[in-house]
């Protein structure tokens, strides 16, 4: 029940976040680049809610903000470095695209694709190195890259892997396939389309969940959380999802077809979580609504 009802109210703030900031948006209130993650919410909830127990480490995207909810940073922190505050948890430097806090350790977000997994890596590569030549018995700190299925087509992506197999690093590279990399379909971008596979080029453990579950995808993250501090290296996890807005405020998302759109829309991952906790006896309605109406 208590964790159920965790996963509910991240996930919960992650949707009515990232609604505030797109009526600020078109309000005029908000300016810049601003990528919303309506839609994806499971894959950060069920990773970092699966991670944010112990000392891990986080490396995010240009669309960060749910990341950094997940992640513990206060939901006023990261609207007032939206607005370009000093008070914001990049004290208004960084904007959308560059949360950061050190505290509750999100290594920032990112506004090219793939830079983040580099960051990722060197902190996994500083968790083994304190445990295996400073022998620092304490130090099983695991890392997770997040990144889209654009980003699997460039070099950074397969160096990375590469050497997280070679030296057997504790580090989670978790795919959050959207299906389109800004206006680009997955399937006109890439010989394999399915992400997870390219890990066996490597040697290393891969594996398929559904995004939009996140019972799914904190089950996949907590099998590769055991491998990691086991010292069995990384995996590459690969999250099937869906963006429910245009990659950015500024697309008006006339490229991706209105039946898919529908498709996904049914799919939607606070809907199946809600009512899993209902068909579970964990909650009742009204408790859920106390939830909500709280977030609000």
């Amino acid at each position: 029940r208590e964790t159920g009802l965790a996963l509910f109210t991240d996930m919960t703030l992650g949707r009515r976040f990232e609604d505030k900031c797109a009526e600020m948006y078109y309000r005029g209130k908000m300016f810049g680049f601003v990528h919303l993650y309506n839609g994806q919410e499971a894959v950060s909830t069920g990773v970092i809610g699966a991670m944010k127990q112990k000392h891990d480490w986080f490396c995010s995207t240009y669309r960060d903000h749910v990341h950094a909810l997940s992640a513990g940073v206060p939901a006023k922190e990261v609207m007032s470095e939206l607005f370009g505050k000093k008070t914001g948890c990049s004290k208004g430097r960084g904007g959308s695209m560059h949360l950061f806090s050190k505290e509750h350790h999100l290594l920032g977000g990112y506004a090219f694709i793939g830079e983040g997994i580099p960051v990722a890596l060197g902190a996994a590569f500083s968790s083994k190195y304190k445990k295996d030549a400073l022998k620092d018995k304490n130090s099983d700190a695991v890392s997770a890259a997040f990144f889209g299925d654009g980003t699997c087509n460039i070099g950074q992506f397969y160096e990375c892997l590469n050497m997280a197999q070679l030296w057997k690093l504790p580090i989670i590279f978790v795919v959050e396939n959207n299906k389109w990399a800004i206006g680009m379909a997955h399937n006109r971008a890439t010989s394999e389309p399915e992400i997870w596979r390219k890990a066996s080029v490597f040697g290393m453990q891969g594996e398929e969940v559904d995004g939009m579950d996140v019972l799914a995808v904190r089950g996949a993250t907590e099998r590769a959380l055991k491998r990691a501090r086991a010292g069995e290296g990384p995996t590459l996890i690969e999250c099937l999802t869906y963006r429910f807005r245009g990659h950015s405020l500024a697309d008006p998302d006339e490229l991706r077809p209105e039946e898919e759109k529908n498709f996904w829309a049914k799919r939607d991952p606070l809907i199946k979580l809600k009512k899993d906790i209902l068909n579970f006896g964990l909650a009742s309605e009204s408790e859920l609504e106390v939830i909500e109406k709280e977030i609000d």
